[in-house]
């Protein structure tokens, strides 16, 4: 249809590429479309269109100027009007109408200019989670303004269809809900299978600058839906009525033939233990290549993108690919040799991607092919499949049969629900039939903040440690958070507090941790009690303690003031540290709330004051020898709850 379509993410930090824009990548590449993919600062794309629009202009003007040449000089005028004086761009700027197009070009930039005439056929935006409300609506309206047709501003993904209402309501676009189960989107001709299924177009990821955390790895889904229907999770929103399984071996194959071996698999199913065909969904990841043990070479990826650039396929994103692998193999490279094929980049306009040609590229390769080859790294790595969602610890389900089926593949790690120390039990006898089947990489999400209390959180992840010991596992807890997802006052931010087992206080003492530990508890008992206190008299004081005090522990100690803090605390009448416990859960501290108080409560509260900065440092030698005592004091045993869970987990 050779139309021009743009997809867009918000520009949100996240680990997982969206698979949804990368399905509809594949959709309008068979459409015959123009596609384009932007993740980043909005002004900056907008910047960077203008930037293309002055060099058309400028070259049209004097074709004998290598204009791309000065793409950032270009970019900079356009920005802030500055030309750095002794430069090929001053130069070139005092030919005739030339600096009056860069005034014209700016002025448009500036003025939104860009807005007035929309250039896009279609814009498809995509979602994640309502507390990025703001940057999705601002992106939403970014889409309005520079899509030529109100109607082909598509919008989908989590948020969209948690809360498509209100997604209307703000911006006037009706959500595209759930999955793409449709074989076209509105006014298209179909496709020969529903969108849902299309292979992702990789080639998408290249054309950006945001590096997504899990790369390297084939995206999929082998079943979608779950038969549970939690009232913390989404999916029954996200993906209703009953589970549908979808090929795995199939798929696969159709991204390795176009865009290359990926080296691990990233399944999102959220209870695949669920499925009636399980079995054959564990067959086919491992007849994929990534039965236990199994190991991957990477693929030339130069040779992959000067594949793609034959084939026309993403010319965009494959210039940018291999302008980077072949700046990368030159700079490694030494003496005479490096010298040579430096001068060929720079006599080749292939030191940057703003002058790289398609034409260059390949002839460029072609006269390194071999010496590329040879270079290149042909070390096996292990490889990995995680089903990242995690899997239902519920007997029923998770049966000896399952696991031993499991464990055909290189699952690692096995993420097992433990969403409430409610269900210590079924979660130790998964765990246990996991090790007993030689899976021994586990991870977990612990739920928090959901109708639990924070001591609740402490036992889950001490009933990890344990496990780690008694069974010579590894497991790694990761705590999430809920957040409501639909009520009207919280959907929007993080601010919930599941009161009145949880404060703003103890919610913020757990992130203050987990800011120290990066987000996750691993195997360690001495890491874990230094991390959340010896046993839960220590952890319900680190809930009280000071932010600063945590943050700055082992210097706060040495200094004398946790302890100063300790004493003050421990002076407070009952009714005195009812008083102070409110302003302690609120973590708001400002000295008129209690300069009213009594002496014993000023002398508390006033300590909470302290900021990290105000705590002196302490000597390395003498930390060490502290740190060192404290984990000797540390208990060694397993717990006897984790005992008597493993009593009853045994087959």
């Amino acid at each position: 249809m050779n139309r021009r379509v743009l997809l867009i993410e918000p520009n949100y930090r996240n680990k997982y590429p969206p698979m949804g824009l990368m399905k509809l990548a594949m959709y309008h590449r068979l459409q015959g479309d123009d596609v384009v993919f932007y993740k980043g600062e909005l002004s900056q794309f907008i910047l960077m269109e203008v930037v293309q629009d002055t060099i058309l202009k400028l070259s049209e003007i004097y074709s004998i100027v290598d204009w791309k040449k000065m793409t950032p000089e270009i970019q900079t005028y356009i920005k802030i009007g500055k030309i750095n004086s002794d430069t090929a761009f001053e130069l070139a700027s005092q030919r005739p109408f030339v600096l009056k197009w860069l005034e014209h070009f700016k002025k448009y930039y500036h003025t939104g200019g860009y807005y007035l005439r929309p250039r896009w056929d279609r814009v498809c935006v995509t979602t994640l989670f309502t507390f990025y409300w703001d940057i999705t609506i601002e992106t939403i309206e970014f889409a309005k303004k520079v899509c030529k047709y109100s109607d082909q501003v598509l919008v989908g993904g989590i948020l969209a269809s948690v809360i498509p209402i209100k997604v209307k309501e703000k911006t006037g676009i009706t959500p595209i809900e759930g999955c793409l189960y449709c074989k076209s989107l509105r006014g298209d001709p179909p496709i020969g299978k529903p969108i849902d299924t299309l292979p992702l177009d990789y080639s998408i990821l290249e054309e950006i600058d945001y590096q997504y955390p899990a790369s390297d790895a084939y995206y999929a889904y082998a079943t979608r839906g779950c038969i549970n229907r939690c009232e913390f999770c989404a999916v029954p929103i996200l993906e209703p009525g009953h589970m549908r399984n979808f090929p795995i071996k199939s798929k696969l194959n159709e991204i390795k033939k176009r865009f290359g071996e990926q080296r691990n698999l990233l399944l999102l199913d959220n209870n695949v233990f669920a499925s009636e065909k399980f079995d054959k969904i564990i067959d086919e990841i491992h007849d994929s290549g990534f039965y236990t043990g199994a190991t991957y070479i990477p693929p030339n990826k130069l040779d992959i993108a000067a594949r793609q650039l034959k084939d026309g396929w993403n010319d965009r994103a494959y210039i940018r690919m291999a302008t980077r692998l072949i700046n990368e193999f030159v700079e490694k490279l030494e003496g005479e040799r490096h010298d040579a094929y430096y001068s060929m980049l720079m006599d080749m306009g292939l030191l940057h991607n703003y002058t790289a040609t398609k034409d260059n590229i390949l002839s460029f390769y072609k006269f390194i092919k071999d010496d590329y080859e040879k270079a290149r790294s042909k070390r096996p790595l292990v490889r990995f499949i995680d089903f990242n969602q995690g899997m239902d610890a519920a007997p029923r389900l998770a049966t000896q049969e399952k696991m031993k089926k499991l464990a055909t593949i290189a699952i690692r790690p096995l993420r097992i629900a433990f969403d409430s120390w409610s269900e210590r039990e079924i979660y130790v006898r998964a765990i246990r039939l996991a090790k007993e089947n030689d899976i021994t990489q586990m991870s977990n999400y612990l739920l928090y903040n959901f109708r639990d209390a924070p001591i609740d959180l402490y036992r889950r992840l001490l009933l990890n440690i344990d496990l780690c010991d008694a069974l010579g596992v590894n497991i790694y807890s990761f705590p999430m958070k809920y957040h409501p997802i639909m009520e009207e006052e919280w959907y929007k931010n993080r601010d919930y507090i599941d009161r009145p087992n949880w404060t703003r206080k103890s919610i913020r003492t757990i992130q203050a941790v987990l800011n120290s530990t990066a987000g996750k508890i691993g195997k360690g008992r001495t890491f874990f009690f230094k991390a959340f206190g010896r046993n839960e008299e220590e952890f319900e004081e680190l809930l009280r303690m000071p932010e600063a005090f945590i943050i700055k522990r082992w210097d706060a100690e040495l200094s004398g003031l946790t302890d100063k803090w300790r004493k003050a605390y421990n002076k407070l009448s009952d009714d005195e540290r009812n008083f102070s416990d409110k302003i302690i859960a609120e973590n708001i501290f400002e000295s008129s709330k209690w300069q009213k108080s009594s002496a014993n409560i000023k002398k508390v509260l006033d300590i909470y004051t302290i900021e990290r900065d105000d705590i002196p440092l302490v000597e390395e030698e003498a930390k060490t020898r502290h740190i060192r005592k404290f984990e000797q004091s540390c208990p060694k045993n397993i717990s006897a709850i984790c005992t008597k869970l493993l009593e009853k987990g045994k087959f």
